[in-house]
């Protein structure tokens, strides 16, 4: 696999070094090409290409892309000017894998000549949250990225939520990790101390500050890089101050550092650059670490370095309880106060952005990669609805639901219209066993799709009746069987109900528990009523025992009474738990068991629901049309 490594700055190739002596280390799995942009080329910030050179990297294309002037401009012009230099590099090389950085506007050039040039992407450190213009640029780079490696688990779950596939990121932590966490304990820290800040310096007795512009706010961001001079000034510990990146603003960072005479003051050392592992070993051992430079809320972690992070560069960094923020670094003495609290301090190890591993895993991860899989990547997007296209068809279709009702005697299926009429209806006798409604029900379904097509109906939907609406969306429950009014259980010791359970609402008021006890009274031949001949022929159901208690037969008064007031238990507790308006009873019973329900609510139920109505609906087929209702309601719904 020929891995191209681009990297622009000291801070990315800080992150890609590791990545890049792992790739080098493998001549069997990999072939590498370095590419080296951005400032690294520029002499006021260290032509720091050069160590790059030292590790023993053969550089194959340096390229001169940053226009001076430290501004907004001309970071726009640099980003152009890379994209018309790279895609001759890149046509060059033409490698399989391009591994990016960060969030840097070299980088987003790097990432958009890749993408527009069909070469896959690998983005390191994608997903975070920092704050100003490189949050954009670094979300923007992982849409253009194909693979990810991540240093966080908060980072991964921002790529998911980002819609980036999740087979394609790796938690692989900071690659920086891997170097930092094996030569911080270096035992010629002395040395690197007393050769960067002088002979009498001692361990945890000296300031790092390092601070870049905010490209959103360029004046405030200069603004609080005086104050924090003024603050180091006032302080008197002999402070190692870095020169900021490139951005907009630099320029005029650095004219007031040279105004406040910092270059040639005794106790500040002003360097442009320094080797990443003596920079890890001043950082280390440091008393405090001042600024807005992510190595503060990252590396320094690591070392329980104390660090004040000023500003909003780093807002939204996942840090330690090593780091104290000053975002509102408003004031030379609050950022003085800071120093107060923090410089010397020893804070526990943070490894939140690694475990010294990461190198390994992304080597894998890039072995992992089929370079025959389709280059077209792919979004992971939420489930929405899918929108329905005006379309000549769609116009000439009667738009219509499938309602089902799961009744007790019958299984009922029907084609419902946007207009509420039933264009055809079908019904089974419900069968015994859980496995033959089903397969019932499918069967039904299957006939009544293949009507709807000669109909000229337009089948939006699937509806079930029986249910809770809550605010016009039918209430699921954890496995999506809420709602099952029929089942609450109005007896412990009552009759068998057909889901095992004992005395509830339907064991005592369905259809089939009326028939029941009807077929009881008529094989003990008490269904009759003396004097009154009711013509008793098979089948026997529920509308027999109406009858006969309509005509004065006591044991099927009694029945219906029992039932009656079985249902009003029941609805009382439904009424004491979501407190409805309105009852509405359907069905072939509904005007039966309308007025003792309404009588059983006013003696028992409580007084903030003893008054709710209970009226019987008059729709033709209201539990069909209930359910084609809510499928008609939500495909038709428009949002504005």
């Amino acid at each position: 696999m020929e891995v191209c490594v681009a990297t622009c700055n000291r801070a990315d190739y800080s992150k890609l070094a590791p990545i890049m002596f792992g790739i080098k280390s493998h001549p069997d799995d990999f072939e590498l090409e370095v590419v080296v942009l951005g400032s690294h080329l520029i002499d006021d910030y260290g032509n720091t290409f050069r160590m790059i050179e030292q590790d023993d990297f053969d550089i194959g294309s340096k390229l001169h892309t940053i226009v001076r002037g430290e501004d907004e401009a001309a970071m726009v012009e640099s980003v152009g000017l890379a994209l018309v230099k790279l895609p001759d590099v890149l046509q060059r090389l033409h490698p399989d894998i391009l591994v990016v950085h960060g969030d840097r506007f070299d980088a987003l050039a790097l990432a958009t000549a890749a993408a527009l040039m069909n070469i896959r992407i690998l983005h390191v450190e994608g997903g975070e949250v920092s704050g100003t213009i490189d949050d954009s640029i670094r979300h923007a780079i992982s849409k253009l990225a194909h693979y990810h490696a991540c240093c966080t688990r908060m980072a991964e779950q921002h790529l998911i939520a980002m819609c980036e596939d999740h087979a394609r990121i790796l938690l692989a932590g900071c690659p920086s990790y891997d170097k930092l966490l094996l030569t911080h304990q270096r035992g010629d820290y002395l040395d690197i101390i007393k050769s960067w800040l002088g002979d009498n310096v001692q361990e945890g007795n000296y300031i790092v500050a390092l601070q870049h512009p905010v490209t959103t706010d360029i004046q405030h961001s200069i603004k609080i890089y005086g104050l924090m001079l003024d603050a180091l000034l006032s302080f008197d510990k002999k402070t190692l101050i870095l020169f900021p990146n490139i951005d907009a603003g630099s320029k005029e960072m650095v004219r007031v550092m040279r105004r406040k005479g910092i270059e040639q003051h005794p106790n500040f050392r002003a360097v442009k650059h320094i080797p990443f592992e003596q920079f890890i070993q001043l950082v280390c051992h440091a008393g405090c670490m001042i600024g807005n430079s992510s190595c503060g809320v990252r590396e320094a972690g690591a070392f329980g370095t104390p660090v004040i992070n000023l500003g909003t560069r780093q807002t939204g960094r996942e840090t330690g309880e090593n780091v104290l923020h000053v975002r509102d670094a408003d004031s030379h003495n609050k950022i003085f106060h800071a120093l107060e609290l923090q410089f010397g301090k020893r804070y526990p190890c943070s490894k939140i952005y690694g475990d010294g591993n990461a190198v390994p895993r992304i080597l894998k991860f890039l072995q992992s990669i089929d370079l025959d899989e389709p280059l077209q990547k792919t979004f992971c997007f939420p489930p929405v609805k899918d929108s329905i296209s005006q379309d000549i068809d769609h116009i000439l279709e009667t738009q219509s639901a499938l309602a089902i009702d799961l009744g007790g005697t019958n299984l009922r299926v029907a084609i419902i219209c946007m207009k509420g009429s039933v264009v055809k209806k079908y019904v089974q006798p419900n069968p015994r066993t859980f496995e033959d409604r089903m397969s019932l029900i499918l069967r039904m379904c299957r006939d009544a799709m293949k009507d709807a097509v000669c109909l000229n109906c337009r089948i939006l939907g699937v509806g079930i009746g029986g249910g809770i609406i809550h605010h016009n969306e039918l209430v699921h429950g954890s496995t999506f069987c809420a709602a099952e009014l029929g089942h609450i259980v109005v007896s412990l010791e009552g009759p068998e109900c057909s889901c095992g359970g004992h005395g509830c609402i339907e064991a005592y008021s369905s259809g089939m528990a009326l028939q029941r006890e009807a077929k009881k009274l008529h094989d003990e031949d008490l269904l009759k009523v003396e004097g009154v001949d009711m013509k008793l022929s098979e089948p026997i159901t529920a509308a027999h025992l109406i009858s006969a208690a309509r005509m004065g037969n006591s044991k099927a008064d009694a029945i219906l009474n029992k039932a009656a007031t079985a249902l009003g238990a029941g609805i009382i507790n439904i009424l004491h738990i979501v407190n409805p308006t309105l009852v509405i009873l359907s069905g072939v019973l509904a005007s039966f068991y309308q007025a003792p329900v309404q009588r059983i609510i006013s003696e028992r139920a409580l007084f903030s629901t003893k008054g709710t109505k209970v009226v019987t609906s008059d729709l033709e087929e209201p539990a069909l049309l209930g359910a084609a209702s809510m499928v008609l309601d939500y495909t038709t719904r428009r949002i504005y």
